[in-house]
């Protein structure tokens, strides 16, 4: 007889309801559950039951053994409403098949070419900051994250817009954000009907646009736009991808650069040693190279470490498209399976003192065991942004390290729960430096 998998109390339950309204955070609960009930666990609230796994063992189950079993699509979340036929939401082989056309703008080779824009944007942005100022570190982080993927992956200058544009990008971010919907497996008050409606007029407004200039255009295109453009496909079908790579592309190195910031302020030993290392090996009037951006080892430990305490993406969420077992547990057909990013990354046997910042972990050679390090995904179906990411989360660092003293302001830096896991509170005061 298969297990029962083992459930919370209702007044378990009922502080998960409330940390969810209140704080649009269910990290706290979770952990606590995990810590009582093992690593399987089913939370029942009204309407709503996730199955929720936790470790390697879960994470290897979800993302290579039974991955064609459980589906990425559930066409009642609002994900998929917003994303339509994006690859985020899309199963088996046209999943594949947008992947592969995808994918050149954001291979490993590409990433060269990307350094400059990265690196001028970040310029631009901070050309506003004053010395003794208070920013918002994920708004400035966001600013920095939406020019740069315009610009590198569809050719665009995005500075004219970024303004007019903000709350339109905040208000998809927040229709696709965990919160009360989840209760009746339904979509979001319509008010975001609005900020969906001007994305969609100018994402094909932009393909438009970049459909008449490749008419007059011999050159053969390299950035996303114009692949997709040229691959045949339709304008609806173009704008899913384009909305696909701006919400989920920007969105994740967006928290991925703040939280990292918020850990450098909160370990100030961290942030000189960080510093240290940048001054040694950049110039603050050059843009560096590849080579020397990947000689930046112990920020590129830092930035790891961050990613394993606050992964952006802190869980993934499948249906299951028919009866499983896992473990000697059985999970029916059409239930949400979800398994913990975010637990699995400070599970205690896997991670000594796992909620302690501590970037050594990551030092060269240091291997975590399989699937308990998985920012990004595992198996087939891995983040196809990783390394860009990745690279852009080391330049754009490394530029404000170079030119910036960076202090936190204030220690009530929380975990929001948005369409990523994104640091609340996180102001920091500026002061250029004089090198």
């Amino acid at each position: 007889m298969p297990q029962k998998i083992p459930t919370p109390s209702p007044q378990a339950g009922l502080i998960a309801l409330k940390a969810l309204i209140g704080e649009r955070s269910l990290l706290a609960p979770l952990q606590k559950m995990n810590q009582e009930l093992g690593d399987i666990f089913q939370i029942e609230l009204p309407n709503f039951a996730p199955i929720f796994m936790v470790g390697p063992e879960a994470a290897h189950f979800v993302l290579v053994d039974a991955r064609g079993d459980l589906r990425w699509r559930n066409d009642s979340d609002p994900v998929t409403h917003l994303l339509r036929h994006g690859v985020l939401v899309e199963d088996g082989e046209e999943h594949d098949r947008l992947r592969r056309l995808l994918n050149p703008p954001l291979h490993k080779q590409m990433l060269n070419e990307y350094i400059t824009d990265m690196w001028c944007y970040t310029r631009q942005v901070t050309a506003e900051w004053k010395d003794g100022s208070t920013v918002d570190i994920l708004d400035e982080m966001r600013k920095i994250a939406l020019l740069v993927l315009m610009q590198t992956l569809y050719a665009l200058d995005f500075s004219p817009e970024l303004r007019r544009m903000w709350d339109v990008v905040l208000d998809n971010i927040r229709y696709v954000s965990p919160g009360l919907w989840m209760l009746w497996n339904g979509i979001p008050r319509p008010k975001y009907r609005a900020a969906i409606q001007k994305m969609n007029s100018y994402l094909y407004q932009i393909i438009a646009e970049r459909r008449r200039w490749m008419k007059a255009d011999s050159l053969p295109p390299k950035d996303m736009l114009g692949l997709l453009i040229a691959s045949g496909m339709d304008d609806d079908l173009i704008r899913d991808q384009l909305l696909t790579m701006l919400i989920a592309g920007h969105d994740t190195v967006t928290a991925l650069m703040a939280w990292t910031l918020v850990l450098l302020g909160q370990h100030p030993e961290a942030l000189r040693a960080a510093q240290d290392e940048v001054d040694n090996t950049l110039f603050p009037d050059d843009i560096p190279s590849m080579e020397q951006i990947n000689q930046l080892t112990y920020l590129n430990q830092v930035i790891k470490e961050s990613l394993r305490l606050y992964p952006p993406i802190h869980l993934g969420s499948r249906i299951s498209a028919t009866d499983l077992e896992y473990k000697g547990y059985h999970i029916p057909a059409d239930r949400r399976v979800v398994y913990s990013i975010y637990l699995t990354q400070r599970h205690a046997a896997y991670w000594p003192e796992p909620d302690q910042f501590n970037p050594s972990r990551h030092t060269a050679g240091a291997r975590p065991e399989p699937y308990t390090w998985l920012p990004f995904g595992g198996g087939p179906r891995n983040c196809i942004g990783a390394a860009f990411g990745q690279m852009e989360a080391r330049v754009v660092l490394a530029y404000l390290l170079l030119h910036f003293d960076l202090k936190l302001v204030g220690r009530h830096v929380r975990p929001y729960m948005g369409a990523t896991l994104e640091p609340h509170g996180g102001r920091m005061r500026i002061e250029h430096r004089t090198l």
